[in-house]
């Protein structure tokens, strides 16, 4: 066990991997899962997907990728690995000032993927998927993006490829976080507010509502649409897909290491979850050992924390659903809160989605996980306690992490238990302080939402509780 104290010198508190310990493999859960996800659907047959089906949206590599149920490790491409390691490995921290300012005796431990050059985890998957599309002969690459982590990700994994990037982003993010676009535009993006007139997607949502400050369901639908209609072009995707998880496990894979440089294993890990790239990427390599029923490792929580204005995991409904507000993708099996749902205009405009992934949503139903919601003022509140004790200021999305956590570290004070807490820093809050401005003067508000919009919302998704009894042969259940 770690034997430092809360008066231990500052540099006892970062354990570091060199870069010769970047990851070679990325971990697909798919493989371990004891249930596989149900299989995603043709939006217009209704039956499982193939690879093939999905090549004229994404890069080919990522559509084979979204439907490995068999492949427990999936090489990671060496040019790839190259420019992980610009900024990989990224450090593990020991929260002393987050203990002590607590009081808890829990021993808190956060992965910092702020310190990427966009910011936030988001790097991770931008890469790959630039990479793969660049191998394909693509030229342009599109997208979608909420508070626009994700978009200045794949703006700049984009230049690094030589390809052109278009992203939409979401209409209040795009008014709320000025710098995230010109981030996005000084790496030669094209940055769109959606919804927008530049697109079929985009007229016919605002033709029905005029006001619509968008949703990330609206944003896909444009990107997609402008990928369909346009040469040499690709779809990428920042969050909820499988293969977007699957390069996300890098975060989780060196936190395996580092929790072993610091002689301890997580009873709990902790993510904010949008559509789950975050979360996945640091919880799924240490669930493993969980499914495996390893000794000693069989005991972890993962534990999702959502906002409680977009409360998907917490109070949506297991069917298929698309996962754009345009109906274009493929019917995804998920808790979903219907994909026309409009969240509320909160700052962590990166959780505002209607969706789960399809692996996390099997994952919950199947009880190896589980899912907390958090109000904005908390997980500002949350923040700003976090920023004073270990001296980052943290992204509106992993508040809501850091929130969850000091719920479990209060509840180790109570009961004098001293629980290893591991939570994910998927970003830095340095570009969202007019989110911060607002929360000072007192300016923001929690909001929640009712259980008849919700089910007013889900008005067109699918049953999913018949789904298990698709034929066998085409099925992915796995049951």
């Amino acid at each position: 066990m770690d034997k430092h104290s809360n008066n231990q010198p500052e540099i006892t508190k970062r354990y570091i991997l060199p870069e010769s310990e970047v990851p070679h493999y990325w971990y697909n859960i798919q493989a371990d899962m004891p249930n596989k996800p149900l299989p995603p659907l043709h939006p217009a047959t209704h039956k499982p997907l193939k690879a093939e089906d999905l090549f004229p949206i994404f890069a080919e590599e990522c559509c084979r990728q979204e439907l490995n149920t068999t492949d427990r490790w999936i090489e990671i491409p060496e040019e790839v690995r190259e420019k992980y390691k610009y900024y990989r490995t990224t450090p593990l921290v020991r929260a002393y000032g987050l203990e002590k300012a607590l009081g808890t005796p829990a021993h808190i431990y956060f992965k910092n993927e702020s310190v990427s050059p966009m910011g936030s985890h988001k790097l991770n998957s931008a890469i790959p998927q630039a990479y793969y599309c660049k191998q394909e002969g693509v030229e342009n690459v599109t997208t979608e993006t909420g508070a626009g982590q994700w978009g200045a990700s794949l703006a700049y994994a984009a230049s690094l490829f030589g390809l052109n990037a278009a992203v939409y982003q979401v209409k209040i993010s795009y008014e709320q976080k000025p710098y995230r676009r010109s981030i996005m535009q000084t790496f030669g993006a094209q940055v769109t507010p959606s919804p927008s007139m530049s697109t079929r997607a985009g007229k016919d949502i605002l033709t029905q509502t005029p006001n619509h400050q968008g949703s990330l369901g609206t944003a896909i639908s444009e990107a997609v649409e402008l990928a369909q209609t346009t040469p040499k072009c690709k779809y990428t995707l920042g969050s909820v897909l499988s293969h977007v998880s699957l390069h996300q496990t890098v975060i989780g894979l060196e936190a395996e290491k580092q929790m072993e440089m610091a002689g301890e294993y997580p009873d709990m890990v902790i993510a904010c979850f949008g559509g789950g790239s975050n979360f996945s990427g640091i919880a799924f390599p240490f669930m493993r050992h969980r499914i495996a029923g390893e000794k000693g490792k069989s005991h972890t929580r993962f534990i999702a924390a959502e906002p409680e204005s977009c409360p998907k995991l917490t109070r949506g409904k297991f069917c298929y659903d698309f996962g754009d507000e345009a109906g274009y993708t493929p019917l995804l099996p998920m808790f979903s809160l219907g994909h026309g749902f409009r969240p509320a205009n909160i700052h962590a405009g990166g959780l505002r989605y209607h969706g789960a992934g399809t692996i996390v949503s099997q994952l919950l139903k199947d009880h190896l996980m589980e899912a907390v919601d958090i109000p904005q003022l908390e997980s500002f509140e949350a923040g700003s306690l976090f920023a004073r004790s270990e001296g980052i200021i943290p992204a509106p999305e992993s508040c809501h992490a850091i929130a969850a956590t000091i719920r479990e570290a209060k509840k180790c004070k109570e009961t004098g238990e001293a629980k290893v807490i591991l939570f994910n820093l998927s970003g830095h809050g340095l570009i969202d302080m007019s989110a911060y401005d607002q929360y000072l003067a007192g300016n923001l508000t929690d909001s929640t939402v009712s259980d008849a919009d919700i089910d007013a919302s889900l008005t067109g998704a699918l049953d999913a509780s018949n789904a298990d009894a698709l034929d066998a042969s085409t099925s992915n259940s796995g049951k």
